[in-house]
């Protein structure tokens, strides 16, 4: 049976992309499980009222999952131990660096100038050689070593793709390293980070396929090395087109004017909504 789910987090109003994105994953679970997920971690800034309001407009659009909703404000202890075990195999290291101190270590000459990667500024590695024994720091940022990992896994990651470009996606787990560096799994204050929390908790609701915008596609390799890593399944990828402006930028949570709700406010219907985004 498929399982798709759509996962925002409540830290404003779901917009245009949004509607595109939840309601894709729902036709994509035609005949199985379309799940709501709220993707909280981030406590500054997620609101109560912002949830309301998710859930609010999600119906509005004629959507409709099962109960209770996964929240991930609620599963620290899941992250905790994927952690924990991470940090007992040696895969893991904290960090203290800013993000002055990344950019000055990766403008140096001999790293050949900044390199952009899935988080911003790749990072060049200062903490690397941090001692890593004894107990799993709390509260501590934490970075995955991602030539450790790699040499874990010599044989390629792999994965199937459903959206545009379907088929067999293979990619060799030492290219990760040059293109994606040692990636943050737990951020000071969150207990984890999307990337480590997005793989538990799909593979703890079943998730089957994986729905989400086309600008997470460079994340997919590191989600698979990661479900190989904690010897997770490894679902299905689907990677939708992007919603995006008249000047042709993707839709973000700034761009109020194309939330649900002022066009619910106007007098659009749920039907003007998917015309509106070529469904």
């Amino acid at each position: 049976m498929r399982v798709t789910r759509f996962a925002p987090s409540p830290t404003g109003p779901l917009h245009l992309g949004h509607a595109f994105s939840a309601l894709t994953a729902a036709a994509r679970a035609q005949g199985g499980t379309f799940l709501l997920r709220i993707e909280d971690i981030d406590r500054q800034r997620s609101k109560p009222e912002w949830e309301r309001r998710i859930h609010d407009d999600l119906r509005w659009l004629g959507l409709a999952w099962p109960e209770p909703v996964l929240r991930q404000s609620e599963r620290l202890p899941a992250y905790r131990a994927a952690l924990e075990r991470l940090w007992a195999e040696g895969l893991l290291y904290p960090c203290h660096c800013n993000r002055r101190d990344i950019l000055d270590a990766a403008s140096a000459p001999q790293e050949g100038g900044p390199r952009l990667g899935l988080d911003g500024v790749i990072y060049p590695g200062i903490c690397r050689g941090h001692d890593r024994s004894g107990p799993l720091p709390a509260d501590v940022p934490l970075r995955l070593d991602l030539a450790r990992a790699a040499a874990r896994l010599r044989d390629p990651l792999r994965w199937t793709e459903t959206g545009e470009e379907a088929g067999e996606r293979k990619i060799a787990t030492d290219t990760l390293i040059d293109s994606i560096g040692d990636p943050v799994l737990a951020r000071r204050g969150m207990g984890t980070s999307y990337h480590l929390a997005v793989v538990i908790d799909d593979a703890a609701q079943g998730i089957t396929e994986a729905v989400r915008g086309r600008d997470l596609i460079e994340a997919t390799p590191l989600h698979v090395l990661l479900q190989r890593l904690l010897g997770l399944r490894v679902p299905d990828y689907h990677h939708h087109r992007l919603i995006r402006d008249e000047t042709g930028r993707r839709l973000a949570k700034r761009d109020d004017a194309r939330a649900i709700r002022l066009y619910r406010d106007g007098g659009a219907t749920p039907a003007d909504i998917r015309r509106m985004i070529g469904l």
